[in-house]
């Protein structure tokens, strides 16, 4: 296992971080995962035996019971990993049991302190934008957290860009701790994030914790234009994230090439493309099963070559929007340039 830098923070987290949306199971995370404190125990020690540090999880997940479960099963090495939970979600019927508020901030960080049984949480990260509570309120609460010591570092999720910008021109301004990490939606499949978050992240030096990296199961190799995986798969019952599906069916043919010359699975090919982008800090991993957990691991392992990566690049990369193909036209300001007017 190999670690990387968490954007402008001084730690390194293993680039390999292990998701926990699979354990517990009420509502729709029931159709996720829906595993029990045993199942949950035998993936978390796999992963402390394979070198992960970084542990992500969520207050949303199944109410606090994921949280609880992946408190327990790290049990003595608490101190010795990393752990990323996150605030926003609606967790219970009261109206202000939801947002970003100070007051609904202070109540689930308890919440999620007394389920993980720590006394402090790693990486505190907002969901999702809460479009009705000021930004400053839920900047200054998420920093007070921190001078309070129940935080230590504080990180976002599913924000577009200039929502991110407007956040760190803010904590700076005021002095706050400001965002070191975006935890967003990242696949050779879904490349979006690629057009403004992944530029923002290299200018303001921030890491990227892609979440979802085999698109919810469709890059796992088990979807092709033939067969479309079984009854029992994810995808049948929670077909998330959206993805062009056709284009899909391109990527996975490319890849399952690569995977068969390197001995490895789809799945495999799809982390490591991940882990060759030179933004991504720690690709969070999920599974139902052991199996898909020691498959997964295999993917630190594998080298792409220039050729191959210019092969997955050339069928999954994005059609230009404006102002990319603009931008993109040579440029008058480099020496000896005469531009393009």
């Amino acid at each position: 296992m190999k670690y990387r830098q968490l954007g402008n923070t001084g730690v390194f987290v293993s680039e390999l971080c292990m998701g926990a949306m699979t354990f517990g199971g009420t509502g729709v995370f029931e159709i996720i995962g829906a595993l029990g404190q045993e199942a949950a125990s035998a993936l978390v020690h796999k992963a402390l035996d394979a070198g992960i540090n970084f542990f992500d999880t969520a207050d949303v997940y199944a109410r606090h019971e994921s949280e609880q479960i992946l408190g327990k099963a790290l049990g003595a090495h608490r101190k010795e990993v990393l752990i990323a939970t996150k605030v926003r979600g609606r967790m219970g019927d009261n109206v202000n049991a939801v947002g970003l508020t100070r007051h609904h901030i202070m109540n689930q960080v308890e919440a999620s302190l007394k389920a993980l049984g720590t006394d402090y949480i790693d990486l505190y990260q907002i969901h999702m934008v809460d479009p009705i509570t000021p930004l400053e309120e839920t900047l200054r609460a998420l920093d007070d957290l921190v001078r309070q010591g129940k935080v230590r570092y504080i990180g976002c999720s599913n924000l577009t860009a200039w929502q991110v910008m407007k956040a760190l021109g803010l904590s700076r301004l005021h002095g706050w701790e400001s965002f070191c990490s975006i935890q967003a939606y990242y696949s050779i499949a879904g490349r979006d994030l690629e057009r403004e978050i992944i530029p923002l992240t290299e200018d303001q030096n921030l890491a990227i914790l892609p979440w979802s990296p085999l698109a919810g199961g469709f890059l796992t190799g088990k979807y092709t234009r033939e067969k479309a995986g079984s009854e029992g798969d994810r995808r049948a019952n929670f077909d998330f994230p959206p993805l062009d599906k056709e284009r899909g069916y391109d990527i996975v043919e490319v890849m399952q090439e690569l995977a068969d010359a390197h001995q490895a699975s789809v799945a495999q090919i799809a982390l490591a493309w991940l882990l060759h982008q030179s933004q991504v800090t720690s690709v969070i991993i999920g599974a139902k099963k052991m199996h898909q957990l020691e498959d997964n691991l295999k993917a630190v392992d594998i080298q792409l070559s220039d050729d191959e990566l210019n092969r997955l690049d050339e069928v999954s990369r994005l059609t230009p929007e404006y102002p990319h193909w603009m931008q993109a036209l040579p440029s008058d300001r480099m020496p000896g340039a005469k531009g393009w007017a």
